[in-house]
Formats: C-alpha cells, sequence, structure tokens
C-alpha cells in the first residue's frame, strides 16, 4: 500500500463493499476491520469442517487455518491474523503464515510504516517476543509489557530473571524483574518494572521500578536515575532533546521531573500521561488540581474545566493545539481542546485526531448506537452503524472516512471545514 501522500484524496464518496453478508461458504463472519487507506474491509470466517479464513472486500484468503482470531491491519495495508496449524500458533501475513510456530502467539505491534511485524510468543514454557518470524535468541520464565521500536529494528519487554517459589516474599524483595532489549537484559534486577518506551530512534529505552516496598525511580538504558520517589509513572523521551520525563510523586504530590531534575513542581494530586511536542518545547499532562477533579497541564499550567475522568490526550507535533476527551465515570464523554469544551457530550468518545499541521482536530464520537465525527467543533452531518478512526490528508486539507453505512463499507474523502 502507498504511503498517504499517495493515497486517493479526491473529494467524494466511494462504495468499496456493498454488502458485509456472510458468503454461502461461511458459517458466520466477525467484526470488520478497516484497511489505513479505506480501500479493502477484512472479517475472518468460519468454514465449518474447514477452518477459518478472512475475507478482504468479500474475498477469501487462499488458506484456511485450525483457528484464527485478532485481524488487524499493519500501517502499509497488510492483513494479519494470529493463527492455528497443527495444534501450533503463528502470525499469518497477507494469508501466508510465518514458517516458525508456537505454543501461542499474541499481541500483535507494528513499526511505524508498518513494514517490521513482531508479537509476543510462548515456547516450551518460556516468553519474549518475536519480529517477522524470528523469535528472541533467548526467552524467559515470563516477559510481559512488550515493545517495538518506532522503525522496528529493536523490541523490548520486561521480563523475569528468578523464578520464585509460591509466598516467596524475600526473593521479590530482592528483586526478579529487569528489561530485556532485542532479547538481552540489563544485568539488574529491581523488585517491579514497568513500561518500557523506546525514544524515536529506537537506540535507547527508559522504564519504571521499584527498588524496595517504598522507593520508584526511573532506568534510562540500565541507569538508575540518583533520586528515589514515593511513586513514578511511564517516562517518555523529549524528542528534540532526548531527555526523559516522567511523572514523579514526592511527599504526597505530583510533578514531572527530566533527567532526575523537578521541572513541574509537585503540587497537583495526580499528574500522568504526559506528551511532548516534537520540538520538545511544550509539554502536556493529564493532572488532578485536587483530589477526584482532573484537567490538562500544558508547560505545568493547569486549564480551568475540569472533569471527574480526562483520557486520550493528545499534542500536535509543534504544540500548538492540545486536545483530551473528559467523562463522568463513562458517561456523557466531552470533547476538550485547548482549555475549552465543545459543544456536545456523547455516549462514546475516541482518541482526538490532529491533522499534520495542527489546524485541524476529528474526533469519534457515538450517542444513541449511531456513530459520526466531530471535525474542528462541527458535527458531521451524517450518522453511520460505524466509524473508523479519522485520517487527515498530509497537507491537512481534507479527512479520510472509512465508515458503515447499514451493510455497505463506504470510503468517504470529505474537505475540511466543508459539510
Amino acid at each position: 500500500m502507498h504511503p498517504p501522500a499517495l493515497w486517493n484524496w479526491e473529494p467524494g464518496q466511494r462504495v468499496i463493499l456493498s454488502s458485509l453478508k456472510c458468503p454461502e461458504a461461511c458459517a458466520w463472519v466477525e467484526e470488520p476491520y478497516a484497511s489505513p487507506d479505506g480501500e479493502s474491509l477484512a472479517m475472518l470466517a468460519n468454514l465449518g469442517e474447514d477452518g477459518f479464513t478472512a475475507l478482504v472486500n468479500g474475498e477469501q484468503w487462499a488458506n484456511n487455518f485450525e483457528k484464527a482470531w485478532y485481524p488487524r491491519f499493519s500501517p502499509d495495508g497488510r492483513l494479519t491474523a494470529i493463527v492455528q496449524q497443527d495444534g501450533m500458533w503463528t502470525l499469518a501475513v497477507d494469508g501466508e503464515a510465518w514458517e516458525e510456530s508456537f505454543d501461542y502467539l499474541w499481541g500483535t505491534m507494528f513499526s511505524a510504516e508498518g513494514d517490521v511485524i513482531a508479537a509476543c510468543i510462548q515456547s516450551g514454557g518460556e516468553y519474549g517476543l518475536c519480529l517477522d518470524g524470528a523469535p528472541w535468541e533467548t526467552l524467559y520464565e515470563n516477559a510481559n509489557q512488550p515493545t517495538l521500536s518506532a522503525d522496528g529494528k529493536s523490541s523490548a519487554a520486561v521480563v523475569q530473571l528468578e523464578s520464585l517459589k509460591p509466598a516467596d516474599l524475600e526473593g521479590f524483595a530482592a528483586g526478579v524483574f529487569g528489561v530485556a532489549v532485542n532479547g538481552a537484559t540489563w544485568g539488574t534486577n529491581y523488585m517491579n518494572v514497568w513500561t518500557p518506551t523506546f525514544d524515536p530512534a529506537g537506540k535507547r529505552v527508559a522504564a519504571q521500578v521499584r527498588t524496595t516496598l517504598y522507593d520508584y525511580s526511573i532506568v534510562v538504558d540500565g541507569q538508575k536515575w540518583a533520586s528515589d520517589y514515593g511513586c513514578v509513572w511511564e517516562p517518555r523521551f523529549n524528542p528534540a532533546t532526548g531527555s526523559v520525563v516522567a511523572p514523579v510523586r514526592v511527599a504526597g504530590s505530583w510533578g514531572l521531573a527530566q533527567d532526575d531534575q523537578i521541572i513541574w513542581g509537585p503540587k497537583f494530586a495526580q499528574c500522568w500521561h504526559q506528551v511532548i511536542s516534537q520540538d520538545g518545547k511544550n509539554i502536556a499532562a493529564i493532572v488532578a488540581p485536587q483530589f477526584g477533579s482532573f484537567t490538562v497541564a500544558v508547560n505545568a499550567k493547569p486549564w480551568s474545566i475540569t472533569m471527574p475522568v480526562v483520557t486520550d490526550l493528545v499534542i500536535a507535533r509543534q504544540g500548538e493545539v492540545v486536545a483530551a476527551l473528559g467523562n463522568n465515570d463513562n458517561r456523557d464523554w466531552r470533547i476538550m481542546v485547548d482549555g475549552k469544551f465543545w459543544d456536545g457530550t456523547w455516549d462514546m468518545a475516541w482518541a482526538p485526531v490532529i491533522s499534520p499541521s495542527g489546524g485541524h482536530v476529528a474526533v469519534k464520537v457515538e450517542k444513541a448506537g449511531r456513530q459520526t465525527l466531530v471535525v474542528d467543533g462541527r458535527v458531521y452531518p451524517r450518522e453511520f452503524t460505524k466509524v473508523f478512526e479519522p485520517t487527515f490528508s498530509p497537507d491537512g486539507t481534507k479527512l479520510l472516512i472509512r465508515a458503515l453505512d447499514k451493510d455497505a463499507f463506504l470510503r468517504i474523502v470529505a474537505e475540511v471545514g466543508r459539510a
């Protein structure tokens, strides 16, 4: 599949698939998934005694499998599914299974451009990662919280380095977890490790660690920050400077630290999910100025609007737009952009999407079982059975809408700012 710049951005609507009805050869079909460019719709299909396959725009894969689940399109448009053959599990890509198979496989991941596909594996009672069919050389007693670098050349996970007997509290306190990067560990054990995270270049890794029952810190490429904190949350790399930014708890309050130096004074009841603009000059995070009341802070300054819950924080490349979602215990969802609420409440809303230029924001929403989009605060004048995540054109002037309308899959290109 071509990159977005080469997709068809001609305004208008096309019917890609006129019917989602199950073909006669199939016992049933499962939930549909749309390709990133909106040119294909895929569904897993049960063939009765012949097992499972996938349908892409109604056309069946050449190969069948004993079982199949978790269909996902890669960013470059290849359809993947986790499949079982001869009692073993592997990944099928456009209908062709990897040569290597495992006791189990799950958690498909993609590089930013989609050229590398990774998954979690279990083989012989040990766990690790597999990239394009090639497993780590070293597997572990446990591996979780996997991540793949943006270029797909590196992978990491939290791994268990020592065995524990039941109720072995002393062994746990001594440290049994570490980080494995491309299968090799840093050589240091911790009581707990969470959320290994790559820098944009895929060369460095940071993670949260727990060193004692009461002490937490950040480790970068195997080196722990000198300071310990009452708690920490997931670190992020500043894409411009390479510095590591993480929420930290000091004396019962939360702020942000950068390379172990406080940059947002601890004054919040909570601070997490920080995002950083590409130029590194703007940092936003979800914060609680007081217990049970959440908002967004940009460069340490909280918005005046609050909600009981705030999620899905995003920032434009240069930081000129910041957007998030608020809700009241999963009800009455609202869209928050640059410190203001957009009009309307929704039964459900999904993560905001900001155009590459930062000039436009689109949000998928649902009310009374029907879905549509809100673009720059205006509701799109059509409702659908289902809408997939919207995509802006590279120049930000058009919006790709992939939607199910009754029994048809539609590809719509709408000019931004026009109904």
